[in-house]
């Protein structure tokens, strides 16, 4: 994780132009578009401005949306909620609590044990592929020892 918050010209420096309007103007990437919408690699969904570990793929789940679908964050901090009143409409916004990125939308039709679907953009997500070792602990596994 970052310690600061990037500067808007170090953020159009480092994001593509799709990630810039997508996380810093609220944005949405078309469906079935994104990199991660059809993603099953293990690993660990973090924020692309401030690589804040936001979702993990064992709550990844197919909502047949065209976006990447969680059933669960990481941890309820890592995520601010957002009242949403655009588009006609009243949603709940999901933002990284770290940088303030827009990364999608809360919706309350996902599927069990928490019944909530995090819709998010791919364009706002970076997948950290699990190594051994974290795959693993993801497993509840004691890891392999590393040579050293």
């Amino acid at each position: 994780m970052t310690d600061q918050i990037p500067t808007t010209d170090e953020l159009r420096a480092k994001l593509t132009p799709l990630q810039f309007e997508v996380t810093q103007n609220a944005g949405t990437e078309r469906a079935f578009s994104g990199e991660y919408w059809d993603a099953h690699d293990a690993g660990t969904y973090t924020c692309i401005v401030c690589d804040t570990p936001l979702f993990r793929s064992d709550t990844k789940y197919d909502s047949g949306t065209g976006w990447p679908s969680f059933w669960e964050a990481i941890d309820p901090a890592k995520v601010e909620l957002i009242q949403d009143r655009s588009m006609f409409m009243t949603r709940t916004e999901v933002r990284c609590a770290t940088c303030g990125a827009h990364l999608g939308h809360l919706f309350n039709d996902g599927p069990k044990p928490t019944g909530e679907r995090f819709c998010m953009n791919s364009a706002s997500l970076h997948l950290q592929p699990d190594t051994g070792a974290d795959a693993a602990a993801a497993d509840g596994e004691p890891a392999e020892p590393t040579e050293g």
